[in-house]
């Protein structure tokens, strides 16, 4: 059901429409943690290991689906605002023929290069051919993996977050059900992984798309055009610099992923557990400053700024709330949280992860609050605001990394996390109280004070 965010009063509406974001969140990275657990658990600690190297690269995909999924939802949250819903089906058809275009080109770009990029990364050989399977089968279903992203960015920009949660719990049960008959009953290892994701992802998108296409057609307009090449260029305005920034940032934990390598496979495993928590929980963040942009795009189109404001404080009282429980059993439960990937008696393992979640998890409530505060700037368009912030935090990350790692070990690249966090935190806050937000250019009127 479509939800119109420019009434009612704020609080309340973004709660009511970021809760199920937040669930589909959680149930969206059961993937990950799913392929990983019982990998781990069935399939050895290199299992975990291969699957944890070829992490980083299937990010880099991930990044450019985000992007183009920010793109699209900004766009049509602000036409769906503004009740221009000719020009807001035109944004929807664009976006769903040129991610399609962009998927099939990602393909072929990683069919060829993937497995050098392994090489490149310095993966361990004992776990390399594991590692390239996975990202084969991966790559494969890229198609399924952009085209889910694109629908739900377009369910959420309607004000629907509930359809999305929806296919999420079934399909992420269906990957569950997969990944244990293919890795714990077939023994099929990494790849039986891999094909669970890629079969329960697939029946998500197509069933995802059916729906969406229905939802768009019952919403009364006038004729429109399917394709639109300035509608085109407007989504890139958000698209292309999100794009960028997600993509900047799995480059960048590119070269942590390097870092972490030269520790040996069991850091390497450790470090992939640790990653997956710190995704769950970092991810959870990002959904709600997404639902705070489509709450912001929304109320822009509608020319209401106050509602923007209310919007902010409300989405910063539940990420910190939230960030506070996983902080609480991170820190307390860390070595239970760990043990759930490997045998809790893989020592080495554990430490590494364990310390990876006691150092970074207690600073979860500052970057939530940065998050908060990117939902708005992307929210409004302020693309270049939002991306200094974000590459700030990813510079430091890498730099801190790279010089700490050789005095304090593994845990000088965990340290790169909460302080890379806290500078990025005070740089979007700058932006946020300067009101840079306000004043967007991706309508084509002026925003009212």
């Amino acid at each position: 059901m479509n939800n119109d965010l420019t009434v009612g009063a704020p609080s309340k509406q973004l709660r009511v429409f970021c809760i199920p974001l937040l669930l589909s969140a959680m149930f969206q990275q059961l993937y990950n943690i799913a392929d990983s657990v019982i990998a781990g658990q069935f399939a050895g600690k290199d299992a975990l290991a291969a699957i944890g190297a070829s992490y980083c690269i299937t990010m880099i995909f991930m990044a450019v689906a985000i992007g183009a999924n920010t793109g699209c939802n900004v766009i049509v949250s602000m036409l769906y605002g503004a009740k221009d819903f000719e020009r807001m089906k035109t944004s929807v058809w664009t976006s769903l023929i040129s991610v399609s275009a962009v998927s099939i080109l990602l393909t072929v770009v990683g069919v060829i290069f993937c497995r050098p990029m392994l090489i490149l990364l310095a993966t361990p050989d004992n776990i390399m051919t594991d590692a390239a399977v996975y990202l084969d089968i991966y790559i494969y279903g890229l198609f399924f993996l952009f085209l889910y992203n694109i629908c739900t960015g377009i369910f959420s920009a309607l004000g629907d977050s509930k359809t999305p949660f929806y296919f999420l719990v079934a399909s992420s049960i269906g990957n569950v059900v997969l990944d244990l008959l293919f890795v714990a009953v077939f023994h099929w290892g990494v790849a039986g992984a891999a094909w669970a994701t890629f079969l329960a992802q697939g029946a998500a998108a197509v069933l995802a798309l059916v729906v969406l296409l229905k939802r768009v057609a019952k919403i009364e307009s006038g004729p429109y055009p399917r394709f639109s090449f300035p509608m085109l260029r407007k989504i890139c305005v958000v698209a292309i610099p999100s794009i960028l920034q997600q993509s900047f940032i799995s480059v960048g934990n590119l070269f942590i992923q390097n870092l972490v390598n030269g520790f040996g496979s069991d850091v390497v495993a450790g470090y992939s557990a640790a990653i997956k928590l710190n995704t769950f929980a970092l991810t959870s963040f990002t959904t709600l400053g997404n639902g705070t942009s489509v709450f912001t795009a929304q109320n822009l189109g509608a020319q209401k700024t106050d509602r923007v404001r209310q919007g902010f404080r409300a989405g910063c009282t539940i990420s910190v709330v939230i960030a506070v429980l996983f902080t609480l059993v991170y820190v307390v439960f860390s070595r239970y949280m760990i043990g759930l990937f490997v045998n809790i008696n893989e020592t080495e393992v554990v430490a590494a992860g364990t310390a990876f979640l006691r150092i970074a998890s207690p600073f979860y409530a500052v970057i939530s609050i940065k998050l908060m505060g990117d939902g708005v700037l992307r929210g409004a368009g302020a693309m270049k605001s939002f991306m200094v912030a974000t590459f700030s935090d990813l510079i430091l990350r890498v730099v801190l990394a790279m010089i700490m790692s050789p005095i304090f070990g593994s845990n000088g690249i965990w340290y790169s996390w909460p302080i890379g966090w806290t500078i990025a935190t005070c740089i979007t806050m700058g932006f946020y109280f300067s009101g840079i937000w306000k004043h967007t250019e991706l309508l084509d009127k002026p925003v009212k004070e």
